[in-house]
């Protein structure tokens, strides 16, 4: 057995992490940063059915509930001890400010309880970085395309941090595809609801124009949103009939083809080899299949990671926090939780 006072290598660090910056409790242990040694989600979706969307007073209450049972579970399913842990990884933000709260202030005191390394994650970061965990041969440099509920961004992931070269100019496409299946009446969660009607409908049964934007790279999804809510309240006024899983079949195309166009223009102008999908969008199927084909077809290698880790997750957030601790980006016990923290970014090169 290798004696308490000998230097861990990086790849026997192992890290628990939280995540609480939406709707979903979730812990995870992760080693070196690539291997998952247990991994938690206790899922609100049910509370907030009722409402329609994520109800932060709801969710704030629920993971105080919730996260302590969470850790107990990580860890047991780990099979390991708290003194075995070599640091505490918490998502500082984005996200709602009371659900980020809760888990940064226990993290904070779990941390200092322990007397462990407290490292504070952004949520873009970990969503990028679940591709390390699908492909842990996967190392900078690649582009990333990042669609959440709340983000579309396009990253340049070198190996001196992010470098952002396109972002949405309003709307997120994740809040595009929520408010279009709120029109068609879908349950919440509204985009994957969207996504399965949409597998049985006609794509070209309407026509909604691509928006055009200065950015070459940037994206905007307000206006198509906006014409997809006119179209379907123009037909509901006029007493047209329409199936709904067309509706949501246009929608999805119009907003997949846009998001698909820009990424690969991107891949081309700039050389890039190597592109990888990441956020709770990069679940949708068609979006999946579609850049896919297109890497294929212009000889990129496409990384995406499996469904499960698209979605809010902590096993992400232990990949980026080992990046962190690499590099000695460390937390003091001042930390609190920013709602709008932004993904520090280098210049563009």
């Amino acid at each position: 057995m290798k004696p308490d006072n000998l230097i861990k290598t990086p790849e026997e660090l192992t890290i628990l992490a939280i995540e609480s910056s939406c709707d979903e409790t979730a812990v995870a242990v992760v080693k070196g940063g690539r291997k998952v040694l247990s991994g938690v989600v206790y899922s609100q979706i049910d509370l907030h059915v009722p409402y329609g969307g994520v109800v932060p007073e709801i969710a704030s209450r629920s993971h105080i509930e919730k996260v302590d049972v969470t850790v107990q579970q990580a860890m047991k399913e780990a099979s390991l001890q708290f003194a075995d842990l070599d640091a505490i990884a918490v998502t500082a933000g984005p996200g709602l400010v009371g659900a980020l709260l809760v888990g940064v202030s226990y993290a904070k005191g779990l941390a200092y309880a322990l007397g462990k390394p407290l490292i504070a994650v952004n949520h873009i970061a970990g969503h990028i970085s679940a591709n390390y965990l699908a492909y842990p041969e996967l190392e900078p440099p690649f582009l990333c395309l990042v669609v959440s509920g709340g983000h579309s961004h396009l990253i340049e992931v070198r190996e001196d941090g992010y470098h952002l070269i396109g972002c949405t100019q309003d709307d997120a496409a994740g809040e595009a595809f929520d408010k279009a299946a709120r029109v068609l009446g879908l349950p919440y969660p509204g985009g994957p609801n969207l996504d399965e009607l949409a597998k049985l409908g006609d794509p070209y049964a309407y026509h909604l124009t691509q928006p055009k934007i200065a950015g070459a790279y940037d994206f905007s999804f307000s206006g198509i949103k906006t014409a997809f809510i006119n179209l379907v309240h123009g037909m509901d006024q006029k007493g047209q009939a329409y199936k709904k899983e067309d509706l949501a079949a246009v929608f999805r195309h119009t907003v997949v083809t846009h998001l698909s166009d820009k990424t690969i223009k991107a891949c081309l102008d700039k050389g890039w080899k190597a592109l990888a999908l990441a956020g709770g969008v990069s679940a949708n199927s068609l979006l999946r299949a579609t850049l896919k084909d297109l890497c294929e077809q212009h000889g990129i290698a496409f990384y995406l990671p499996p469904l499960r880790l698209t979605g809010d997750n902590a096993e992400m957030i232990g990949a980026a926090a080992h990046l962190q601790l690499m590099r000695g980006e460390v937390a003091d016990l001042r930390l609190n939780a920013n709602p709008g923290l932004a993904l520090e970014l280098r210049p563009q090169v």
